[in-house]
């Protein structure tokens, strides 16, 4: 039984959140846990309370359906983290020139399975 969370339109760019997950990715959650607490990434903590949020669906689930889903065995089994739209910006540059400034947002997906 798979249990899913989501977070979306966060502000950081896919490519450095990708590198957080793939760290995570196929780990039991007690140990991805352990390994985001103690990750120096910015985007380290977010993901921790992602995972967080999926376990606590999965222990609603648990409650309220007979799912029998064991929340000590679970396990990151997807990971995937996608472009969400841009906000664009206008910086301003010598001899009244302008540079729009791209930033960046993504969609996280984080899905459990038991082991």
């Amino acid at each position: 039984m798979e249990v899913t969370a989501k977070l979306r339109n966060y502000r950081v760019s896919a490519r450095k959140a990708r590198l957080v997950a793939d760290q995570i990715r196929g780990r039991g959650v007690e140990e991805a846990l352990n390994l985001l607490q103690v990750s120096n990434k910015r985007f380290s903590r977010p993901l921790e309370k992602l995972v967080r949020s999926a376990v606590a669906n999965a222990e609603v689930r648990n409650d309220t359906q007979s799912a029998g889903i064991d929340v000590d065995n679970l396990v990151v089994s997807r990971i995937h983290v996608d472009e969400g739209p841009s906000m664009w910006r206008i910086r301003p540059r010598a001899q009244g020139r302008a540079t729009w400034i791209q930033r960046r947002t993504s969609h996280v997906t984080v899905v459990l399975d038991e082991r």
